[in-house]
């Protein structure tokens, strides 16, 4: 039998697989390539790999055959039902201390039962976000692996050594056990949401409110890209402003207001639900894109439903102002949440998540890479227990400074009848944590008096009451709980 060559096998030849294994490649790594469709495997090899080290395998005995030991194999296939089918085909060919790598966007619940089931076989399992899109794949992606932690030494020069780099930093490193870096890539995908539903509504406010034509709104994201906002999506989305289709028209005026999804955004907010956090932007921002596919529902009630004449009065180059502060305040909400709701995660699956690193991660590579990041990292190393971001003192000065001009924003886009909810429901959000009191007081006592659920008195937290309202109910009360 031949010697073993690869260093790494990869399953899975679209266009994400195809420019991971080149970019190992171009990094000294010898990768053998797989894909279900065999043909796929020649046709790489003889297109885009020709003159490279890699190679190819046409079953799955011969891929892990050209393998060196301990066995690396990465698939970056459509999450779910394709990647246990894989696993199943390859742990009979596999031995203990080799490893699994997904490399998709898999639910992470669904890497805990595997690492869980593989665990068993002694065969080390990794679960691993990877961010980037085409480009970042590559040239370098950030990587967000988690698992089996005595995987980690065996992939580590790979992952990183094909990596964005943020300095010599590379934006990837071991995020936590079993889940935590399919649940930390999930979390990010959930911020992106978040980030363009924020970049699309203040898009709107420009277009309905100020009544700006594309390219002047292209010029606008570009300036305030130079600054605090610095970022891919910002910068791309300068880019799709003015980019104008073959007779000459901005091809954005052309495309249909209803948005897709593939799920990663949903799960985010399933999670903070569950996790009793209040992720309040990622979940409106997923709401924002159900409302958009409604398009012909919307077409008709538009017909029907009248709303305010939009009327502005005052200094445009100010409110332009108020817009970016307004953004960028947001966007510091959109990221409090999610730190928050990893805190959470780790809490409950024991995780030891270090939030400096993965802002770091995130720094490069990644879609929702920003200037912003290094500032959420620095927050983070300066104060590891950290509980909240709004309360580190950079964040906590930029929102003061911030706050004035995106209450005039919000103000103007409700008077002016432009739908806000992101930029909206990050600021009441703000509203809501500042305060020392909130009125859920009262729903504490409505449920007691229709439910008999107690509530707890502020001079004695922890111990529980129930009155009897009306003079005819009982002194019986049902067993507290938290929904």
């Amino acid at each position: 039998m031949a010697e073993p060559v690869a260093d790494i096998a990869l399953i899975g030849l679209a266009v994400m697989g195809q420019n991971i294994i080149l970019n190992m490649n171009d990094h000294g790594f010898v990768v053998c390539a797989y894909n279900r469709t065999v043909e796929k495997v020649d046709r790489f090899l003889a297109n885009e790999a020709k003159g490279t080290k890699i190679v190819g395998a046409h079953s799955v005995k011969e891929m892990i055959s050209k393998l060196k030991k301990p066995r690396r194999v990465m698939m970056l296939v459509k999450a779910g039902s394709a990647v246990d089918a894989f696993i199943d085909q390859l742990v009979p060919h596999l031995e203990a201390g080799d490893i699994i790598i997904d490399g998709g966007n898999s639910e992470y619940l669904d890497t805990i039962r595997r690492c869980k089931a593989l665990d068993e076989k002694k065969i080390l399992f990794v679960g691993s976000g990877v961010s980037g899109g085409e480009d970042g794949a590559r040239y370098g992606p950030s990587l967000m692996p988690g698992g089996s932690p005595a995987a980690w030494s065996h992939i580590k020069p790979i992952f990183q050594g094909i990596a964005a780099k943020v300095g010599s930093e590379p934006c990837c490193d071991w995020v936590g056990e079993n889940g935590a870096g399919h649940y930390v890539k999930m979390v990010h995908n959930g911020i992106e949401y978040g980030d363009m539903q924020l970049i699309c509504e203040t898009y709107h406010i420009m277009k309905t409110v100020l009544n700006m034509s594309n390219d002047e709104i292209s010029e606008v994201f570009a300036e305030w890209n130079k600054g605090e906002l610095d970022s891919f999506l910002i910068e791309i989305t300068t880019d799709i402003m003015k980019f104008r289709d073959t007779d000459g028209t901005h091809l954005l005026d052309k495309i249909r207001d209803a948005a897709g999804q593939k799920g990663t955004g949903k799960w985010t907010a399933i999670s903070a639900l569950d996790q009793g956090m209040p992720v309040t932007l990622i979940g409106e921002s997923v709401f924002a894109r159900c409302l958009s596919s409604l398009k012909d529902e919307r077409v008709i009630a538009s017909k029907q439903l009248a709303g305010p004449t939009v009327s502005f009065q005052g200094d445009r180059k100010a409110f332009l102002e108020d817009l970016k502060q307004a953004l960028y305040a947001s966007k510091i909400i959109s990221y409090t949440q999610g730190f928050m709701l990893m805190r959470e995660a780790a809490k409950q699956f024991k995780w030891n998540l270090n939030y400096g690193g993965i802002a770091l991660m995130w720094r490069g590579g990644c879609i929702i890479r920003s200037v912003f990041l290094g500032k959420i990292k620095e927050a983070f190393d300066k104060n590891h227990n950290l509980t909240n971001l709004l309360l580190d003192d950079f964040f906590k000065q930029a929102i003061q400074r911030a706050q004035d001009g995106w209450r005039r924003v919000v103000a103007s886009a409700v008077t002016n009848g432009v739908p806000a909810p992101c930029l909206s429901t990050a600021l009441s959000f703000y509203d809501g944590y500042r305060l020392e009191k909130l009125p859920a007081n009262l729903i504490q006592a409505q449920r007691d008096y229709f439910g008999a659920h107690t509530y707890e008195l502020l001079s004695n937290p922890g111990e529980f009451h129930h009155t009897n309202w009306t003079g005819h109910g009982g002194q019986i009360s049902s067993s507290s709980y938290n929904a």
